[in-house]
């Protein structure tokens, strides 16, 4: 090997290099000065000392003289590292692997490969944090053999976190072993988690939250549950990352007590059919505390949340449909709150435009699905809907109009006439709120009678829900158009980005009415007495047509466009185009909202 130096060193300085050089390197060593062609002193290294030794390798490899022809490989140090980290990917026991099967969920690494894997089948993270968290606590105890201390075998703390990409998006990611205590969580698991959330906050990225945990560990809460940076913080975490980046959570497995606030707290929530479950509080703990005895899907399977509460968005039918659904719903969301959302080529609806008029009734109290406005307005195959079981009187959901993402809030005269009933009101907040904090504009689809009266939903909230969709709707600082596709009556009109709340436009087709109410409500709210007085039946019963007609006339989206109250009429075979085009010019919009703290309203 050849090393030079600067001219003027004598023979005698070259030559104690060249021998310090040989020893320190294992190899014979020139020495040659300034510009010289010749070698001034060689040295061959002292007998005994073996080239390509570990020790040599090493220090070759530091070298920035080191010959790149050197066949150096990794050292023995490396390759125990290696067998380390091989061991603790293989997880908990043997014991509870063989127990996934049973249940038809992958182990939590063949789970990455499935999320961010090649074609290999190999797991491509971006990297992992804290594989080695409970390393001093087991290392040595082989993964096919359980340790005499069942609590030993703890790798990475039962919880994997890191970065990777997901369908050519960097994200975080979070995914419990079930294997290691069930996927419970004690103080490094927590700070790993605690860790994520915030190196999140600080990159703008979204969070996946792959969750199969059974909660905290009651006997080891010490160190993690009251603690400033224990896992209370988790739902700190959750507030402050809530609008700022997505966060999906898919559950894969029960999740009950401090657990479940994950999901709920996530901006969007999948549960996977036959497997997952979340409560706050475990069947044995409900049992023990109430005397109930019941089963965790009846507590709170995917049914239970997805139909009654409205904590979950979707049920997956497996693993891979539930990634399927997220790559689905990240392709509307942008990266954070400071980016735009995605676009992509736009492409012709899946039913045509031309049927939109054929779809909506003539008569304004017939039933009709409102999915089938929307597949001849949004392009084809993009249309996703949310919590599809949960407030089914009204829609909401994503898609794309000629390739731009929009948020569309739409009535469902399919179910109970489209009136608005609590949960209904309070779906539409929630996704109105989400919406507007990832900058997706917001489409508005009326068709509704008003909000629904009676005893029923006055105890289940019906002002205090419909209060919250309003506040969503004049909170919201997107780009916001709403289109009177039948009925706009009462305040409905209100909460459906009405004339009042300074959408971008307000459109109607022909079949459009608002007011107050319907014609037969408000002739018999008007004239029931003065009908009354009028014996003859067919008298009474013409004289009533007469009324009804005027009142709608009245009502009529011609008489609105004529009172300029709404924009414009569009023919029905144009709304997508219209709508297109509004879209395209008012993207960069976006409202500007009082100077204040908050409101007071959610």
């Amino acid at each position: 090997m050849e090393f030079r130096i600067e001219s003027g060193a004598s023979e005698e300085e070259a030559s104690a290099i060249a021998a310090a050089l040989a020893e320190h390197l294992g190899e014979p060593v020139e020495v040659v000065t300034g510009d010289d062609e010749a070698p001034i002193a060689s040295a061959e290294p002292p007998q005994g000392s073996e080239s390509g030794s570990d020790d040599a390798r090493d220090r070759a490899e530091s070298s920035p003289d080191a010959d790149p022809a050197d066949d150096l490989g990794p050292t023995e140090r490396e390759d125990a590292l290696r067998d380390l980290i091989a061991d603790m990917e293989e997880g908990g026991p043997q014991k509870y692997r063989d127990r996934l099967d049973e249940q038809g969920k992958l182990f939590v690494r063949d789970r990455l490969k499935l999320w961010f894997g090649e074609d290999d089948g190999s797991a491509d993270l971006t990297f992992e944090d804290g594989k080695f968290a409970n390393f001093d606590a087991w290392h040595g105890s082989s993964p096919d053999v359980e340790s005499p201390d069942p609590g030993s075998r703890l790798p990475a703390a039962g919880l994997l976190t890191g970065a990777a990409e997901f369908e050519g998006r960097d994200v975080h990611f979070m995914a419990n072993d079930f294997t290691v205590k069930a996927g419970s969580m004690a103080a490094h698991g927590v700070e790993k988690f605690l860790r994520m959330q915030q190196r999140a906050l600080k990159s703008g990225k979204p969070v996946l939250y792959l969750m199969d945990s059974s909660g905290g560990r009651i006997d080891q809460q010490t160190g993690f549950f009251a603690n400033r940076e224990g896992i209370g913080k988790y739902y700190y975490n959750h507030s402050m990352l809530s609008g700022r980046v997505p966060q999906i959570c898919v559950l894969y497995g029960p999740c009950f007590a401090g657990a479940a606030y994950t999901p709920v707290f996530a901006d969007f929530t999948i549960m996977v059919e036959g497997m997952s479950s979340m409560a706050i509080a475990s069947p044995r703990m409900v049992e023990m505390v109430t005397g109930e005895e019941i089963s965790a899907e009846e507590l709170g399977g995917p049914e239970v949340h997805t139909r009654e509460s409205g904590s979950a968005d979707l049920i997956a039918r497996d693993e891979e449909h539930a990634r399927e659904l997220v790559a689905q719903l990240l392709s509307y969301l942008p990266d954070s709150s400071d980016d735009s959302p995605p676009e992509q080529t736009g492409s012709q609806p899946e039913l045509s435009p031309d049927g939109i008029d054929s779809v909506i009734p003539q008569h304004p109290d017939k039933g009709y699905d409102m999915q089938n406005v929307i597949e001849r307005v949004v392009d084809a195959d993009s249309w996703l809907e949310l919590r599809p079981e949960y407030g089914g009187e009204i829609l909401t959901g994503f898609a794309r109009i000629d390739g731009r993402p929009v948020a569309i809030v739409a009535n469902q005269p399919a179910k109970r006439a489209g009136a608005i009933f609590p949960d209904a009101a309070e779906k539409a907040a929630q996704f109105i709120w989400t919406a507007d904090a990832y900058d997706v504009p917001v489409l508005y689809l009326c068709d509704t009678p008003g909000f629904m009266a009676g005893s029923q939903v006055e105890t289940e909230g019906i002002l205090e829900k419909g209060k919250k969709f309003i506040y969503a709707t004049s909170s919201a600082t997107v780009p916001q158009q709403t289109v009177v596709v039948r009925k706009a009556y009462g305040a409905g009109i209100y909460a459906m980005g009405g004339p009042a709340y300074d959408p971008e436009s307000v459109l109607a087709l022909p079949s459009g009415e608002i007011g107050i109410m319907g014609p037969e409500a408000a002739i018999n709210a008007v004239y029931a007495r003065k009908l009354a007085e009028i014996e003859d039946e067919d008298e009474r019963e013409q004289r009533a047509d007469e009324l009804r007609e005027e009142y709608r006339r009245d009502i009529d989206a011609m008489r609105m466009a004529s009172e300029v109250v709404i924009d414009e009429v569009i023919p029905p075979s144009e709304l997508r185009s219209e709508l297109a085009a509004r879209f395209a010019f008012y993207e960069d919009v976006e409202t500007e909202l009082p100077d204040k703290k908050h409101g007071t309203v959610l």
